[in-house]
């Protein structure tokens, strides 16, 4: 007997949207045997990890500002994949918009007034932009490999930031800790929910989320890349720039990265450390797609991303580690793409051949 995969004539549609609500109960699953064999009562569980965080006005805004950079790093990533691109470099590049926004603020964060944010968010999307460049030229000019070159990029941006922080840029009043100075109160987003930490990047999250909608869904541009990401032959047929295609891709996710560093050292952190992310740029390829690549999904997804990192922390509560969270952010990506394959393909299970009467053996 052996299993082979058969390609469907035709997928179900409805079974696309339907993926991740399915990814979803199989991960619940698996977490109420890991609560069990840990000696959890699952109920119990599953409110400290999913509604606790969220019971009170306080942790609304922290659910907000995790998941502003989720949402707006995974619809910059969603333009290239649509297009085939695979930026991996999320966390390299939001990285590097935290060196290039974070030079501002340092530089000029007592002098500036409200033009230094502005020109902060800029930075920050030249920085993220100017990472993603490089393996767009290496994929454009020598036929690289975007996810390796993308990938080992991260380590590297994160190394540089180490050295910032270990060195020129660490706080001489801070007791010999590997962080910045404080930022100023210029270099600060403002504060939208009274008593919170929700500050004025979810209004960014938000804005993506509209020009993801008007771009990807309604636009012109928006239908190249789907092409391009379907068949590069059948997009150099029709005329569609393949090479500008990767470049609109990488750069659209290494802007978006960018402008997400800012606003976790302008928003939650008010300094920059060398873990200046949590792995934001990671988990939002989970969040593209979980979200199908569509902006409206990627913010229910970054909403769901932001909960499992919240409850990751509150699993302490239990005796837990609070690396659970990451565990079933990793079980959900896991699960989506097997019920993704499960569609697109129908399992066969083939035995031996009985020879028919009077065949040659």
């Amino acid at each position: 007997m052996s299993l082979r995969l058969e390609r469907r004539a035709a997928p179900a549609s409805h079974m696309v949207w339907l993926s991740p609500v399915i990814a979803t109960v199989l991960t619940c699953l698996v977490a109420v045997i890991v609560f069990l064999v840990s000696g959890v009562d699952p109920i119990t569980a599953l409110k400290t990890l999913f509604v606790a965080p969220v019971a009170d006005l306080y942790g609304v805004g922290e659910l907000l500002i995790k998941a502003a950079p989720l949402v707006l790093i995974g619809i910059g990533l969603s333009v290239g994949f649509r297009a085939g691109v695979w930026n991996i470099g999320g966390e390299g590049q939001l990285i590097l918009g935290v060196i290039f926004g974070g030079w501002l603020a340092l530089n000029f964060g007592s002098v500036g007034g409200y033009w230094l944010m502005p020109l902060m968010m800029i930075a920050g999307a030249l920085g993220g932009a100017f990472w993603a460049a490089i393996p767009a030229l290496l994929r454009t000019r020598f036929n690289a490999n975007e996810i390796l070159v993308s990938l080992m990029l991260n380590y590297v941006a994160a190394l540089w930031l180490s050295y910032l922080v270990f060195g020129p840029w660490r706080d001489p009043a801070g007791f010999n800790f590997p962080q910045s100075e404080p930022l100023a109160q210029a270099a600060l987003l403002p504060i939208i929910i009274e008593g919170t930490r929700a500050h004025a990047g979810i209004f960014i999250a938000l804005v993506a989320v509209l020009l993801g909608l008007f771009v990807l869904e309604r636009g012109f541009a928006g239908f190249q890349l789907r092409v391009t990401g379907l068949s590069a032959n059948s997009a150099r047929y029709a005329g569609f720039p393949v090479n500008k295609a990767v470049w609109i891709g990488l750069l659209a996710g290494g802007t978006a990265a960018g402008i997400a560093g800012v606003g976790e050292i302008s928003g939650p952190l008010g300094q920059i450390f060398p873990t200046a992310s949590p792995g934001y740029g990671y988990a939002a390829i989970v969040a593209a797609f979980l979200g199908r690549l569509h902006p409206v999904g990627i913010l229910f997804a970054g909403l769901l991303m932001a909960l499992l990192y919240l409850g990751g922390d509150y699993a302490q509560i239990l005796g837990l580690p609070s690396s659970i969270g990451g565990l079933f952010q990793g079980l959900l990506l896991f699960f989506l793409l097997t019920v993704d394959v499960l569609i697109k393909f129908r399992l066969r299970i083939e035995g031996p051949r009985v020879p028919v009467a009077g065949e040659a053996s």
